[in-house]
């Protein structure tokens, strides 16, 4: 169990300005996530929220969580480094059902947005938060 945390956590990406980098890239990522969709999940438009799409047949209530948690909480969480690879997942998730289900009809032009998260989200998913993190912290400091 301790190596399967120890992988989850550690991320050291070879040298200093490779951890920086990481470090912006992961922090304007997860701002613009927040900024443009999470955003989305507070505001009134018309006097509705918005709709999420639910191609899974989810609950409402729980696919509005989901989607809800992974626009808002993830990007926060990420942003901090903080349990990077476990909270990116439903985010992929999300983005990834975008991609592959919601739009899957649409041009390419709209289909864009989410296979770009995507992608993102699965490189930093595979590279991890790097040592700017408090990921970094809490593998130095308990194991």
């Amino acid at each position: 169990m301790e190596n399967i945390i120890k992988y989850l956590l550690y991320s050291d990406l070879g040298s200093e300005i490779n951890n920086w980098a990481v470090l912006f890239f992961r922090v304007l990522l997860m701002l613009e996530l927040f900024r443009v969709h999470g955003m989305k999940k507070f505001r009134i438009q018309n006097g509705e929220k918005e709709h999420v799409p639910n191609p899974l047949g989810l609950p409402d209530k729980l696919n509005g969580l989901v989607a809800t948690f992974s626009d808002t909480v993830v990007p926060i969480l990420v942003a901090l480094g903080c349990g990077t690879r476990i909270f990116l997942l439903p985010s992929i998730g999300v983005t990834a059902i975008g991609y592959f289900v919601v739009h899957r009809k649409d041009s390419v032009e709209v289909r864009d947005v989410p296979y770009m998260y995507t992608l993102a989200m699965l490189f930093l998913w595979v590279i991890g938060a790097g040592t700017y993190s408090i990921d970094h912290y809490l593998i130095n400091t308990f194991f």
